[in-house]
Protein backbone atom coordinates (compact mmCIF):
# COMPACT_ATOMS: atom_id res chain seq x y z
CA UNK A 1 0.00 0.00 0.00
CA UNK A 2 1.17 3.30 -0.74
CA UNK A 3 1.26 5.96 2.21
CA UNK A 4 0.82 9.21 1.79
CA UNK A 5 2.58 12.46 3.46
CA UNK A 6 0.01 13.42 6.28
CA UNK A 7 0.74 17.50 6.27
CA UNK A 8 -2.29 19.99 5.88
CA UNK A 9 -2.69 23.57 6.16
CA UNK A 10 -5.38 24.42 8.81
CA UNK A 11 -6.89 28.28 8.91
CA UNK A 12 -8.02 28.37 12.30
CA UNK A 13 -9.83 31.71 13.74
CA UNK A 14 -8.80 34.49 12.43
CA UNK A 15 -6.94 33.31 9.37
CA UNK A 16 -4.35 31.86 11.62
CA UNK A 17 -2.56 29.70 9.59
CA UNK A 18 -1.52 26.36 11.73
CA UNK A 19 0.88 23.65 10.26
CA UNK A 20 0.08 20.42 11.77
CA UNK A 21 0.52 16.99 11.66
CA UNK A 22 -3.27 15.97 10.31
CA UNK A 23 -4.06 14.17 7.02
CA UNK A 24 -3.37 16.39 3.80
CA UNK A 25 -7.40 17.27 3.11
CA UNK A 26 -7.14 21.16 1.34
CA UNK A 27 -7.02 24.42 3.48
CA UNK A 28 -10.15 26.24 4.57
CA UNK A 29 -11.12 29.35 6.90
CA UNK A 30 -13.89 28.34 8.95
CA UNK A 31 -13.72 31.17 12.16
CA UNK A 32 -15.88 30.04 14.87
CA UNK A 33 -16.06 31.49 18.67
CA UNK A 34 -14.78 28.12 19.93
CA UNK A 35 -11.77 28.25 21.78
CA UNK A 36 -8.49 27.50 20.04
CA UNK A 37 -7.61 24.23 21.01
CA UNK A 38 -11.75 23.28 19.70
CA UNK A 39 -10.87 25.11 16.31
CA UNK A 40 -8.46 22.57 15.67
CA UNK A 41 -10.01 19.10 15.56
CA UNK A 42 -13.43 21.34 14.34
CA UNK A 43 -11.44 22.62 10.96
CA UNK A 44 -10.32 18.93 10.49
CA UNK A 45 -13.97 17.54 11.11
CA UNK A 46 -15.69 20.27 8.40
CA UNK A 47 -12.38 19.36 6.18
CA UNK A 48 -13.48 15.35 5.95
CA UNK A 49 -16.82 16.85 5.67
CA UNK A 50 -16.24 18.87 2.52
CA UNK A 51 -15.01 14.99 1.01
CA UNK A 52 -17.73 13.31 2.64
CA UNK A 53 -15.68 11.49 4.81
CA UNK A 54 -18.53 11.08 7.24
CA UNK A 55 -17.34 8.95 10.19
CA UNK A 56 -13.60 10.67 10.32
CA UNK A 57 -15.67 14.11 10.18
CA UNK A 58 -18.12 12.50 13.00
CA UNK A 59 -15.08 11.64 14.72
CA UNK A 60 -13.16 15.16 15.03
CA UNK A 61 -16.16 16.89 15.81
CA UNK A 62 -17.06 14.89 19.10
CA UNK A 63 -12.93 15.82 19.74
CA UNK A 64 -14.10 19.37 19.44
CA UNK A 65 -16.86 18.64 21.97
CA UNK A 66 -14.69 16.99 24.45
CA UNK A 67 -12.38 20.53 24.44
CA UNK A 68 -15.63 22.32 25.30
CA UNK A 69 -19.25 20.87 25.58
CA UNK A 70 -20.65 23.92 24.88
CA UNK A 71 -18.92 24.39 21.15
CA UNK A 72 -22.03 25.04 19.44
CA UNK A 73 -20.74 24.61 15.86
CA UNK A 74 -19.00 21.05 17.08
CA UNK A 75 -22.70 20.10 17.68
CA UNK A 76 -23.90 21.52 14.43
CA UNK A 77 -20.68 19.37 12.03
CA UNK A 78 -21.67 16.29 14.14
CA UNK A 79 -25.26 16.67 12.37
CA UNK A 80 -24.15 17.19 9.45
CA UNK A 81 -22.31 13.98 9.06
CA UNK A 82 -26.03 12.69 9.24
CA UNK A 83 -26.97 14.17 6.37
CA UNK A 84 -25.58 12.67 2.29
CA UNK A 85 -27.34 15.40 0.35
CA UNK A 86 -25.73 13.68 -3.30
CA UNK A 87 -26.66 10.21 -1.91
CA UNK A 88 -30.04 11.47 -1.02
CA UNK A 89 -29.88 9.99 2.41
CA UNK A 90 -30.40 11.15 5.68
CA UNK A 91 -30.49 9.78 9.40
CA UNK A 92 -32.65 12.07 11.12
CA UNK A 93 -32.68 10.21 15.00
CA UNK A 94 -28.81 9.99 14.95
CA UNK A 95 -28.58 14.05 13.94
CA UNK A 96 -30.94 14.65 16.73
CA UNK A 97 -29.41 12.50 19.26
CA UNK A 98 -25.86 14.41 18.37
CA UNK A 99 -28.45 17.99 18.40
CA UNK A 100 -29.96 16.95 22.01
CA UNK A 101 -26.24 17.07 23.44
CA UNK A 102 -26.15 20.41 23.06
CA UNK A 103 -30.18 21.21 24.03
CA UNK A 104 -33.14 19.03 24.26
CA UNK A 105 -34.89 21.79 21.72
CA UNK A 106 -34.56 23.74 18.97
CA UNK A 107 -35.02 26.64 20.81
CA UNK A 108 -32.48 25.59 23.83
CA UNK A 109 -29.99 24.72 21.32
CA UNK A 110 -30.09 28.29 19.13
CA UNK A 111 -29.56 29.89 22.75
CA UNK A 112 -26.06 28.38 22.64
CA UNK A 113 -24.93 30.20 19.63
CA UNK A 114 -22.73 33.19 20.45
CA UNK A 115 -22.68 35.07 17.30
CA UNK A 116 -25.85 35.96 14.93
CA UNK A 117 -23.40 33.65 11.94
CA UNK A 118 -23.50 30.09 14.22
CA UNK A 119 -26.73 30.75 15.10
CA UNK A 120 -27.75 31.14 11.16
CA UNK A 121 -25.91 27.69 10.41
CA UNK A 122 -27.61 25.75 13.37
CA UNK A 123 -31.14 27.25 12.57
CA UNK A 124 -29.98 25.95 9.09
CA UNK A 125 -29.04 22.36 9.87
CA UNK A 126 -32.40 22.29 12.35
CA UNK A 127 -34.73 22.49 9.03
CA UNK A 128 -32.95 19.31 7.77
CA UNK A 129 -34.90 17.05 10.90
CA UNK A 130 -37.91 18.68 11.25
CA UNK A 131 -41.27 17.23 10.87
CA UNK A 132 -42.07 17.17 7.42
CA UNK A 133 -41.34 15.57 3.56
CA UNK A 134 -37.78 15.41 2.66
CA UNK A 135 -38.23 17.08 -0.50
CA UNK A 136 -39.52 20.22 1.78
CA UNK A 137 -36.83 19.85 4.44
CA UNK A 138 -34.32 20.07 1.43
CA UNK A 139 -35.79 23.02 0.22
CA UNK A 140 -35.95 24.70 3.19
CA UNK A 141 -32.51 23.97 4.07
CA UNK A 142 -31.41 25.47 0.67
CA UNK A 143 -33.20 28.70 1.26
CA UNK A 144 -31.53 28.61 4.81
CA UNK A 145 -28.01 28.74 3.53
CA UNK A 146 -28.98 31.05 0.43
CA UNK A 147 -29.80 33.64 3.90
CA UNK A 148 -26.36 32.96 5.23
CA UNK A 149 -24.58 33.62 1.76
CA UNK A 150 -26.66 36.81 1.37
CA UNK A 151 -25.92 38.45 4.89
CA UNK A 152 -22.15 36.94 5.05
CA UNK A 153 -21.36 37.45 1.42
CA UNK A 154 -17.35 36.83 2.34
CA UNK A 155 -18.15 33.42 4.13
CA UNK A 156 -16.67 30.62 1.42
CA UNK A 157 -18.06 27.83 3.71
CA UNK A 158 -21.70 29.32 3.62
CA UNK A 159 -20.79 29.09 -0.24
CA UNK A 160 -19.94 25.67 -0.20
CA UNK A 161 -22.62 24.54 1.31
CA UNK A 162 -24.90 26.66 -0.24
CA UNK A 163 -23.74 25.03 -3.64
CA UNK A 164 -24.13 21.47 -1.91
CA UNK A 165 -27.78 22.43 -0.73
CA UNK A 166 -28.35 22.60 -4.18
CA UNK A 167 -27.37 19.66 -5.02
CA UNK A 168 -29.54 17.73 -2.09
CA UNK A 169 -32.69 18.98 -3.73
CA UNK A 170 -32.28 16.23 -6.50
CA UNK A 171 -34.65 13.18 -4.75
CA UNK A 172 -32.42 10.59 -6.37
CA UNK A 173 -32.93 12.84 -9.92
CA UNK A 174 -30.22 14.88 -11.65
CA UNK A 175 -31.95 18.38 -11.72
CA UNK A 176 -29.43 20.57 -14.25
CA UNK A 177 -31.40 24.02 -13.48
CA UNK A 178 -29.85 23.19 -9.78
CA UNK A 179 -26.50 21.16 -10.78
CA UNK A 180 -25.41 24.04 -13.39
CA UNK A 181 -26.22 26.91 -10.27
CA UNK A 182 -24.60 24.57 -7.54
CA UNK A 183 -21.29 24.07 -10.13
CA UNK A 184 -21.12 27.92 -10.93
CA UNK A 185 -21.47 28.48 -6.85
CA UNK A 186 -18.61 26.11 -6.08
CA UNK A 187 -16.06 27.30 -9.14
CA UNK A 188 -16.21 30.97 -7.54
CA UNK A 189 -15.58 29.03 -4.19
CA UNK A 190 -12.48 27.35 -5.96
CA UNK A 191 -11.52 30.72 -7.65
CA UNK A 192 -10.97 32.35 -4.30
CA UNK A 193 -9.54 29.53 -2.39
CA UNK A 194 -7.98 26.68 -4.65
CA UNK A 195 -6.92 24.59 -2.39
CA UNK A 196 -10.72 24.43 -0.93
CA UNK A 197 -11.81 20.50 -1.05
CA UNK A 198 -15.21 21.29 -1.06
CA UNK A 199 -15.03 23.73 -4.21
CA UNK A 200 -13.54 20.81 -6.19
CA UNK A 201 -16.25 18.54 -5.05
CA UNK A 202 -19.01 19.91 -5.28
CA UNK A 203 -17.69 21.15 -8.94
CA UNK A 204 -17.46 17.24 -10.29
CA UNK A 205 -20.62 16.32 -8.94
CA UNK A 206 -22.35 19.44 -10.52
CA UNK A 207 -21.23 18.20 -13.83
CA UNK A 208 -20.14 14.61 -13.62
CA UNK A 209 -22.35 13.14 -16.47
CA UNK A 210 -21.03 12.98 -20.21
CA UNK A 211 -22.62 16.00 -21.86
CA UNK A 212 -21.74 18.78 -18.74
CA UNK A 213 -17.92 16.62 -17.41
CA UNK A 214 -15.61 18.96 -19.20
CA UNK A 215 -17.01 21.84 -17.07
CA UNK A 216 -15.68 19.37 -14.04
CA UNK A 217 -12.18 18.67 -15.85
CA UNK A 218 -10.04 21.18 -14.02
CA UNK A 219 -11.17 20.73 -10.78
CA UNK A 220 -11.20 16.87 -11.16
CA UNK A 221 -7.43 16.91 -11.88
CA UNK A 222 -6.95 18.98 -8.73
CA UNK A 223 -9.04 17.79 -6.53
CA UNK A 224 -6.84 14.69 -5.75
CA UNK A 225 -3.87 16.68 -5.27
CA UNK A 226 -6.18 19.25 -2.41
CA UNK A 227 -7.07 15.59 -0.36
CA UNK A 228 -4.95 12.63 -0.60
CA UNK A 229 -5.96 11.27 1.89
CA UNK A 230 -9.48 11.29 1.38
CA UNK A 231 -10.28 8.16 -0.54
CA UNK A 232 -13.27 9.79 -1.38
CA UNK A 233 -11.56 12.57 -3.07
CA UNK A 234 -9.36 10.48 -4.99
CA UNK A 235 -12.09 8.02 -6.39
CA UNK A 236 -13.80 11.30 -6.97
CA UNK A 237 -12.06 12.18 -9.61
CA UNK A 238 -12.79 9.12 -11.86
CA UNK A 239 -16.34 10.98 -11.80
CA UNK A 240 -15.20 13.20 -14.26
CA UNK A 241 -12.68 11.13 -15.61
CA UNK A 242 -15.30 7.98 -16.71
CA UNK A 243 -17.71 10.14 -18.48
CA UNK A 244 -15.30 11.12 -20.61
CA UNK A 245 -13.80 7.91 -21.51
CA UNK A 246 -9.97 8.46 -19.19
CA UNK A 247 -9.66 5.08 -18.60
CA UNK A 248 -6.30 5.23 -17.61
CA UNK A 249 -7.28 8.20 -15.05
CA UNK A 250 -10.42 6.10 -13.68
CA UNK A 251 -8.60 3.20 -12.86
CA UNK A 252 -5.30 4.94 -11.53
CA UNK A 253 -7.83 6.33 -9.01
CA UNK A 254 -9.17 3.82 -7.82
CA UNK A 255 -6.62 1.30 -7.03
CA UNK A 256 -6.00 4.32 -5.23
CA UNK A 257 -8.90 4.61 -3.35
CA UNK A 258 -9.24 0.87 -2.52
CA UNK A 259 -5.31 0.96 -1.42
CA UNK A 260 -6.28 3.29 1.51
CA UNK A 261 -9.72 1.36 2.30
CA UNK A 262 -10.69 -2.38 1.50
CA UNK A 263 -11.00 -4.43 -1.93
CA UNK A 264 -14.16 -6.03 -1.06
CA UNK A 265 -17.18 -5.22 -3.10
CA UNK A 266 -17.82 -1.80 -2.88
CA UNK A 267 -18.64 1.71 -4.67
CA UNK A 268 -14.31 2.12 -5.35
CA UNK A 269 -14.24 -1.54 -6.16
CA UNK A 270 -16.91 -1.53 -8.64
CA UNK A 271 -15.57 1.48 -10.72
CA UNK A 272 -12.31 -0.16 -11.08
CA UNK A 273 -13.54 -3.23 -12.10
CA UNK A 274 -15.41 -1.02 -15.00
CA UNK A 275 -12.29 1.07 -15.66
CA UNK A 276 -10.25 -2.35 -16.22
CA UNK A 277 -13.09 -3.88 -18.80
CA UNK A 278 -12.91 -0.81 -20.84
CA UNK A 279 -8.87 -1.08 -21.38
CA UNK A 280 -9.81 -4.48 -22.24
CA UNK A 281 -8.05 -5.70 -19.42
CA UNK A 282 -10.30 -8.75 -18.51
CA UNK A 283 -7.72 -11.14 -16.35
CA UNK A 284 -7.25 -8.16 -14.42
CA UNK A 285 -10.98 -7.58 -13.70
CA UNK A 286 -11.78 -11.03 -12.99
CA UNK A 287 -9.12 -10.93 -10.42
CA UNK A 288 -10.40 -8.54 -8.79
CA UNK A 289 -13.53 -9.67 -8.75
CA UNK A 290 -12.86 -13.24 -7.49
CA UNK A 291 -10.94 -11.01 -4.64
CA UNK A 292 -14.02 -8.79 -4.09
CA UNK A 293 -15.98 -12.22 -3.86
CA UNK A 294 -13.73 -13.63 -1.44
CA UNK A 295 -13.62 -10.81 0.69
CA UNK A 296 -17.74 -10.85 1.15
CA UNK A 297 -18.54 -11.37 4.43
CA UNK A 298 -20.72 -14.03 5.63
CA UNK A 299 -23.14 -11.50 6.86
CA UNK A 300 -22.73 -9.43 3.83
CA UNK A 301 -24.79 -6.14 3.82
CA UNK A 302 -27.15 -5.55 1.12
CA UNK A 303 -25.09 -3.31 -0.55
CA UNK A 304 -21.85 -5.20 -0.98
CA UNK A 305 -24.24 -7.95 -2.51
CA UNK A 306 -25.41 -5.42 -4.49
CA UNK A 307 -22.06 -4.28 -5.63
CA UNK A 308 -20.68 -7.74 -6.60
CA UNK A 309 -23.56 -8.77 -8.79
CA UNK A 310 -23.02 -5.41 -10.75
CA UNK A 311 -19.17 -6.18 -10.89
CA UNK A 312 -19.69 -9.73 -12.13
CA UNK A 313 -22.47 -8.11 -14.77
CA UNK A 314 -19.74 -6.15 -16.31
CA UNK A 315 -17.14 -8.40 -16.21
CA UNK A 316 -19.71 -10.18 -18.09
CA UNK A 317 -20.93 -8.27 -20.74
CA UNK A 318 -17.19 -6.45 -21.08
CA UNK A 319 -15.33 -9.89 -21.49
CA UNK A 320 -18.45 -11.62 -23.15
CA UNK A 321 -17.35 -14.73 -21.69
CA UNK A 322 -20.75 -16.45 -21.36
CA UNK A 323 -19.80 -19.74 -19.80
CA UNK A 324 -17.54 -18.25 -17.04
CA UNK A 325 -17.45 -19.71 -13.54
CA UNK A 326 -18.26 -16.36 -11.95
CA UNK A 327 -21.73 -16.73 -13.32
CA UNK A 328 -21.73 -19.59 -10.89
CA UNK A 329 -21.65 -17.78 -7.72
CA UNK A 330 -24.70 -17.97 -5.69
CA UNK A 331 -24.74 -13.93 -4.71
CA UNK A 332 -28.38 -13.67 -2.48
CA UNK A 333 -30.51 -10.90 -4.16
CA UNK A 334 -33.84 -12.02 -2.57
CA UNK A 335 -34.08 -8.70 -0.50
CA UNK A 336 -32.02 -6.69 -3.22
CA UNK A 337 -33.91 -3.49 -5.06
CA UNK A 338 -35.97 -4.10 -8.20
CA UNK A 339 -33.12 -3.22 -10.41
CA UNK A 340 -30.25 -5.04 -8.92
CA UNK A 341 -32.46 -8.38 -9.53
CA UNK A 342 -32.82 -7.18 -12.64
CA UNK A 343 -29.29 -7.22 -13.32
CA UNK A 344 -28.87 -10.28 -12.06
CA UNK A 345 -31.36 -12.23 -14.06
CA UNK A 346 -30.63 -10.07 -17.41
CA UNK A 347 -27.19 -11.68 -17.19
CA UNK A 348 -27.75 -15.01 -16.34
CA UNK A 349 -30.68 -14.98 -19.21
CA UNK A 350 -29.00 -13.15 -21.83
CA UNK A 351 -25.27 -15.37 -21.07
CA UNK A 352 -27.79 -18.51 -20.92
CA UNK A 353 -28.93 -17.18 -24.88
CA UNK A 354 -25.48 -16.54 -26.10
CA UNK A 355 -24.74 -20.34 -25.15
CA UNK A 356 -27.59 -21.68 -26.91
CA UNK A 357 -30.10 -22.49 -24.02
CA UNK A 358 -33.38 -20.46 -25.28
CA UNK A 359 -35.16 -21.98 -22.51
CA UNK A 360 -32.80 -20.82 -19.82
CA UNK A 361 -33.20 -17.17 -21.26
CA UNK A 362 -36.79 -17.45 -21.09
CA UNK A 363 -37.41 -18.26 -17.95
CA UNK A 364 -34.94 -15.32 -17.05
CA UNK A 365 -37.32 -13.09 -19.50
CA UNK A 366 -40.13 -14.42 -17.06
CA UNK A 367 -38.42 -13.45 -13.79
CA UNK A 368 -37.59 -10.06 -15.61
CA UNK A 369 -40.99 -8.99 -16.58
CA UNK A 370 -42.37 -9.88 -13.16
CA UNK A 371 -39.60 -7.56 -11.51
CA UNK A 372 -40.49 -4.82 -14.22
CA UNK A 373 -44.48 -5.36 -13.09
CA UNK A 374 -43.38 -4.96 -8.95
CA UNK A 375 -44.60 -2.01 -7.79
CA UNK A 376 -41.27 0.77 -7.06
CA UNK A 377 -43.36 3.84 -6.08
CA UNK A 378 -39.93 5.18 -3.78
CA UNK A 379 -37.76 4.24 -6.97
CA UNK A 380 -36.19 7.24 -8.80
CA UNK A 381 -37.40 7.20 -12.98
CA UNK A 382 -33.64 5.64 -13.55
CA UNK A 383 -34.33 2.78 -11.42
CA UNK A 384 -38.04 2.71 -12.08
CA UNK A 385 -37.46 1.60 -15.42
CA UNK A 386 -33.95 -0.50 -15.56
CA UNK A 387 -36.11 -3.64 -14.94
CA UNK A 388 -38.13 -2.60 -18.14
CA UNK A 389 -35.31 -1.92 -20.19
CA UNK A 390 -33.42 -4.75 -19.43
CA UNK A 391 -36.61 -7.05 -20.07
CA UNK A 392 -36.93 -6.13 -23.45
CA UNK A 393 -33.45 -6.27 -24.56
CA UNK A 394 -33.69 -10.04 -23.66
CA UNK A 395 -36.77 -9.99 -25.25
CA UNK A 396 -35.29 -8.61 -28.60
CA UNK A 397 -32.40 -10.58 -28.63
CA UNK A 398 -34.63 -13.94 -28.16
CA UNK A 399 -37.14 -12.77 -30.51
CA UNK A 400 -33.74 -12.15 -33.05
CA UNK A 401 -33.07 -16.08 -32.49
CA UNK A 402 -36.20 -16.84 -33.10
CA UNK A 403 -35.85 -15.25 -36.69
CA UNK A 404 -38.26 -12.64 -36.06
CA UNK A 405 -36.32 -9.85 -37.49
CA UNK A 406 -39.43 -6.99 -37.15
CA UNK A 407 -40.77 -7.70 -34.05
CA UNK A 408 -36.93 -8.06 -32.27
CA UNK A 409 -35.79 -4.55 -33.46
CA UNK A 410 -39.11 -2.88 -32.38
CA UNK A 411 -38.35 -4.27 -28.38
CA UNK A 412 -34.92 -3.37 -28.63
CA UNK A 413 -36.36 0.58 -30.14
CA UNK A 414 -38.38 0.71 -27.14
CA UNK A 415 -35.58 -0.05 -24.76
CA UNK A 416 -33.12 2.61 -27.04
CA UNK A 417 -36.53 5.00 -26.20
CA UNK A 418 -36.71 4.64 -22.73
CA UNK A 419 -33.46 4.88 -22.17
CA UNK A 420 -32.84 7.73 -23.93
CA UNK A 421 -35.77 9.06 -21.93
CA UNK A 422 -34.22 8.92 -18.74
CA UNK A 423 -32.00 11.74 -16.71
CA UNK A 424 -28.18 11.26 -17.82
CA UNK A 425 -26.45 9.13 -14.98
CA UNK A 426 -22.97 8.97 -13.97
CA UNK A 427 -20.99 5.91 -13.16
CA UNK A 428 -20.93 2.16 -14.85
CA UNK A 429 -24.34 1.52 -15.70
CA UNK A 430 -26.76 -0.13 -14.50
CA UNK A 431 -28.44 -0.88 -18.09
CA UNK A 432 -25.62 -3.36 -18.41
CA UNK A 433 -25.80 -3.56 -21.76
CA UNK A 434 -26.46 -0.05 -23.57
CA UNK A 435 -29.75 -0.47 -25.09
CA UNK A 436 -28.21 1.93 -28.12
CA UNK A 437 -25.27 -0.53 -28.51
CA UNK A 438 -27.03 -3.43 -28.02
CA UNK A 439 -29.29 -2.33 -31.35
CA UNK A 440 -26.33 -1.81 -33.12
CA UNK A 441 -25.00 -5.42 -32.80
CA UNK A 442 -28.11 -6.93 -33.40
CA UNK A 443 -28.45 -4.25 -36.93
CA UNK A 444 -24.67 -5.65 -37.50
CA UNK A 445 -25.90 -8.83 -37.22
CA UNK A 446 -28.60 -8.63 -39.62
CA UNK A 447 -26.13 -6.81 -42.36
CA UNK A 448 -27.64 -3.23 -42.42
CA UNK A 449 -24.02 -1.69 -40.94
CA UNK A 450 -24.92 2.03 -42.10
CA UNK A 451 -27.94 1.76 -39.06
CA UNK A 452 -25.26 0.38 -36.89
CA UNK A 453 -23.23 2.81 -36.92
CA UNK A 454 -25.65 5.46 -35.94
CA UNK A 455 -26.33 3.33 -33.16
CA UNK A 456 -23.14 2.99 -31.86
CA UNK A 457 -22.68 6.81 -32.28
CA UNK A 458 -25.42 7.29 -30.10
CA UNK A 459 -24.34 4.82 -27.51
CA UNK A 460 -21.01 7.06 -27.78
CA UNK A 461 -22.31 10.29 -27.15
CA UNK A 462 -24.35 8.75 -23.55
CA UNK A 463 -20.90 6.87 -22.96
CA UNK A 464 -17.78 8.45 -24.59
CA UNK A 465 -15.39 5.85 -25.40
CA UNK A 466 -17.01 2.88 -24.10
CA UNK A 467 -14.79 0.33 -25.62
CA UNK A 468 -17.54 -2.52 -26.93
CA UNK A 469 -19.59 0.50 -28.58
CA UNK A 470 -16.31 1.70 -29.96
CA UNK A 471 -15.17 -1.61 -31.60
CA UNK A 472 -18.78 -2.04 -32.82
CA UNK A 473 -18.82 1.51 -34.61
CA UNK A 474 -15.02 0.29 -35.90
CA UNK A 475 -16.48 -2.80 -37.40
CA UNK A 476 -19.95 -1.17 -38.62
CA UNK A 477 -18.59 2.16 -40.23
CA UNK A 478 -15.88 0.11 -42.43
CA UNK A 479 -18.43 -2.29 -43.70
CA UNK A 480 -20.55 0.37 -44.71
CA UNK A 481 -18.12 1.95 -46.33
CA UNK A 482 -17.53 5.14 -43.92
CA UNK A 483 -13.53 4.77 -43.84
CA UNK A 484 -12.43 7.56 -41.77
CA UNK A 485 -15.63 6.96 -39.07
CA UNK A 486 -14.01 3.65 -38.85
CA UNK A 487 -10.60 4.73 -39.04
CA UNK A 488 -11.40 7.04 -36.35
CA UNK A 489 -13.17 4.90 -33.86
CA UNK A 490 -9.90 1.95 -34.76
CA UNK A 491 -7.31 4.76 -33.43
CA UNK A 492 -9.46 5.79 -29.75
CA UNK A 493 -9.88 1.84 -29.48
CA UNK A 494 -6.47 1.04 -29.83
CA UNK A 495 -5.52 4.03 -27.13
CA UNK A 496 -8.29 3.21 -24.77
CA UNK A 497 -6.77 -0.36 -25.19
CA UNK A 498 -3.19 -0.09 -24.79
CA UNK A 499 -3.13 -2.24 -21.48
CA UNK A 500 -5.47 -4.44 -23.01
CA UNK A 501 -4.66 -8.20 -23.23
CA UNK A 502 -3.70 -9.54 -26.24
CA UNK A 503 -7.09 -11.44 -26.96
CA UNK A 504 -8.85 -8.27 -26.53
CA UNK A 505 -6.51 -6.86 -29.42
CA UNK A 506 -7.39 -9.75 -31.37
CA UNK A 507 -10.17 -8.51 -31.60
CA UNK A 508 -9.21 -5.14 -32.36
CA UNK A 509 -7.23 -6.76 -35.33
CA UNK A 510 -9.58 -9.22 -36.72
CA UNK A 511 -12.63 -6.68 -37.17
Amino acid sequence: MRYLNCLVLLWLAGGVALEAQEPRLGRINFPTSGPAAAQAPFILGVLYLHSFEYESAREAFREAQDIDPMFTMAYWGEAMTRNHPVWNRRYRAQALAALTKLGATPEDRLATAPTERERMYLQAVETLFVDGTKAKRDTAYMYAMQDLTLMYPEDLEAQAFYALSLLGLNQGVRDYSSYMKAGALAEDVRLVNPDHPGGAHYVIHSFDDALHAPLGLRAAWAYSDIAPAAPHALHMTSHIFLALGMWDQVVERNETAVELTHSGPGHYTAWLNYGLIQQGRYRDAVDLLVVAWANLPDDARLGQRSYLVGMRAQYIFGSERWDDQVLGWEIEVADASRSTRAIDAFTHGYAALRLGRRETAGHFLGVLGSIADEPGEDETPNAAAIPRILQLELEAMLTLDAGLMDEALLAARKATVLEDWLPLEFGPPDIVKPSHELMGEMLLALKRPTEASREFQAALILAPKRSRSLLGLSVAAAQAGDLQTAARAEAQLDLVWHRADPEARDRLSQR
